[in-house]
C-alpha cells in the first residue's frame, strides 16, 4: 500500500511538472548546436580530423615558402612578434583584419605571407559557408 502511494505520487507530480512548460517539447525553448567545418586548404582530404591536420600542415608550408625577412629590419637587427587576424570569407578568400606587433616593416611582410593564402573551400555552419576568424603569429629573429 505504501509503495502503492508513493508511486501514486511519483506519477501525478510527473504530470503536473509537464503541463507547467506549455512548450515543452517543441524547439522554441530548445537550443540548437551546429558543428561548424574548418576552410578547407586545396588538395586536402579525408575526414574532418585528416582535414584539419593537412591545413595546418599546408599553412606551416606557405608561411615557411612565403617567408621573407625586410632586408632594412634584417640589416638593423630589428626582431620581433607579429600577429595576423585574419578571415577566411564565405568565398574562401583571406581578408586581413589586424596587425599588431614589431614594427611596420615586419607587418607589412607578415600581412604580405597571409595575403598569398590560396582561394580555400569556406567554412561551413549548419550547410552554408560562413566566414571563419583566425591568427597566425610571426616570430622574426635575425639571430645575430
Amino acid at each position: 500500500m505504501k509503495n502503492l502511494f508513493l508511486l501514486a505520487f511519483v506519477l501525478i507530480s510527473a504530470t503536473t511538472f509537464a503541463q507547467d512548460d506549455p512548450e515543452w517539447g517543441t524547439m522554441k525553448n530548445n537550443t540548437l548546436t551546429m558543428k561548424e567545418i574548418a576552410p578547407v586548404w586545396p588538395g586536402c582530404s579525408g575526414s574532418e580530423s585528416e582535414k584539419d591536420k593537412c591545413f595546418n600542415q599546408k599553412l606551416t608550408q606557405h608561411i615557411v615558402k612565403n617567408f621573407k625577412y625586410p632586408m632594412d629590419e634584417y640589416k638593423k637587427n630589428i626582431q620581433g612578434r607579429v600577429v595576423v587576424d585574419f578571415v577566411i570569407n564565405e568565398q574562401g578568400n583571406v581578408e586581413v583584419k589586424n596587425v599588431t606587433g614589431g614594427n611596420k616593416g615586419l607587418q607589412d611582410a607578415a600581412r604580405a605571407n597571409i595575403e598569398k593564402i590560396p582561394t580555400l573551400q569556406p567554412g561551413m555552419m549548419g550547410g552554408k559557408p560562413r566566414a571563419i576568424k583566425m591568427s597566425v603569429p610571426f616570430n622574426f629573429k635575425t639571430n645575430k
